[in-house]
């Protein structure tokens, strides 16, 4: 008997077999591919970033953002609180010394200034009225001292006669009666003396209370002339010539402001500086007197530092650069800048352009161009000194080596990498 034999299953397992053939071959042909070094991965040169190794002089440089200030600015504050009634100047306007630029009103103030006015007016009709009494007890003191006088001497004289009948003849007056006389003499000797201290005291005091009251109208004085002031001070003047500058929160009219608060500054114009922000890691190689290039985007102005602050602020050191008095259009306050500081110049050293990772002092790998520029091979560098867009080369480079700086991390497991032109 004859077996059929089943030729679809065989042809099905002859496709299988063939299938994992082929694949096999093919992962043997990318692996012995990656193998060769014409196998490397490719890349496109205009997604790489490249520089050329030079010798020459390497400028060291810190740089930093910052912002234009100006030399000369005066804060104008609020010296008594209110409510602002009207703007006469906004920022930008050119203003004088003296120019009112802004109205405030608070009835507080004006019912003060009425209250110290009355207390001003009230002591001047005291010191009248003390004046016409202390002159009136004066007259009164004197006539009384006066009579008392008439009276002693009246007295003193009696007592005299009395004495002479006395000596005369004791049966003229009697001892009890010259007695009498004698007492009576020494009571208004002891009268008229008390009353001569009372007008002395009276005399003496009298202009010590007159001062006394002068002094408080003086103060109460002083007092509606700090009130007139208060209420001078809500016509808000420029204190020197100069352009108004806006603040941070701008103020609108019928705001509310407290005493203290600003209400807007003065600039004066001509003279700008310069204040840059440099990285603590960076800042102790800065010195006052170095040369700064300050960058506006469409200019740049070379300065000098002048100052260094002594703290560090948020990760940075604020530094002063001072600027020519000729200054291009381009600036202007508060306009944000770059600043390159000039820390050291580097003469007959290797250099290139800095790399996207790698630092000073640091040994690192990158890729330099080979063959007419159709590779690039990798290779180890030993930096030096580091500026802000070069670096010093101590090994691994020559001049005229041309080296990949952007970033090749990608590349990672690979000491060659093929570069392919558009």
């Amino acid at each position: 008997m004859d077996i059929i034999r089943d030729t679809r299953s065989e042809k099905r397992n002859k496709r299988l077999a063939w299938g994992a053939t082929g694949i096999v071959t093919l992962a043997i042909a990318v692996f012995g591919w990656q193998l060769l070094p014409s196998g490397a991965p490719t890349m496109d040169t205009a997604m790489v970033w490249s520089d050329t190794v030079a010798h020459g002089t390497l400028i060291r440089k810190v740089r930093g953002p910052g912002t234009l200030v100006p030399e000369q600015m005066r804060w104008i504050t609020a010296l008594t609180a209110g409510r602002i009634e009207q703007i006469l100047s906004l920022p930008g306007a050119h203003v004088s010394a003296g120019d009112v630029i802004m109205r405030l009103s608070n009835p507080d103030v004006d019912m003060q200034l009425l209250q110290a006015q009355q207390h001003l007016s009230e002591a001047h009709v005291n010191v009248v009225q003390l004046r016409t009494n202390l002159k009136l007890q004066e007259l009164q003191q004197r006539a009384t001292t006066a009579t008392v006088r008439a009276d002693y001497l009246e007295a003193e004289r009696i007592h005299r006669i009395n004495q002479q009948l006395f000596k005369a003849s004791p049966d003229l007056v009697a001892q009890a009666d010259l007695d009498r006389a004698r007492e009576s003499v020494e009571a208004l000797r002891l009268r008229l003396e008390t009353e001569e201290e009372r007008l002395d005291v009276i005399l003496g005091t009298s202009q010590e209370q007159v001062s006394a009251r002068e002094e408080q109208i003086t103060r109460l004085a002083d007092l509606v002339q700090f009130s007139l002031d208060r209420i001078q001070s809500m016509h808000v003047t420029a204190p020197v010539s100069g352009v108004l500058a806006p603040l941070d929160i701008p103020l609108q009219e019928g705001q509310w402001v407290q005493s203290g608060q600003a209400l807007s500054r003065v600039v004066v114009p001509g003279r700008l500086k310069a204040e840059i922000r440099i990285p603590q890691t960076q800042a102790q190689e800065i010195v006052v007197g170095q040369v700064a290039m300050i960058d506006t985007r469409t200019d740049t102005i070379q300065g000098r530092v002048v100052r260094i602050d002594p703290a560090v602020r948020s990760g940075s050191v604020t530094i002063d650069v001072a600027l020519p008095p000729d200054l291009p259009p381009s600036a202007r306050p508060d306009l944000s800048v770059d600043g390159n500081v000039i820390v050291e110049r580097l003469d007959d050293v290797i250099h290139m352009g800095r790399p996207t990772f790698g630092g000073a002092n640091q040994q690192m790998s990158l890729f330099k161009v080979v063959e007419d520029g159709r590779f690039a091979e990798r290779v180890t560098v030993r930096l030096g000194a580091s500026s802000v867009n070069d670096v010093e080369v101590r090994e691994g480079l020559r001049p005229g080596d041309v080296v990949i700086l952007s970033d090749m991390s990608q590349w990672d497991g690979f000491d060659r990498v093929r570069l392919r032109s558009r």
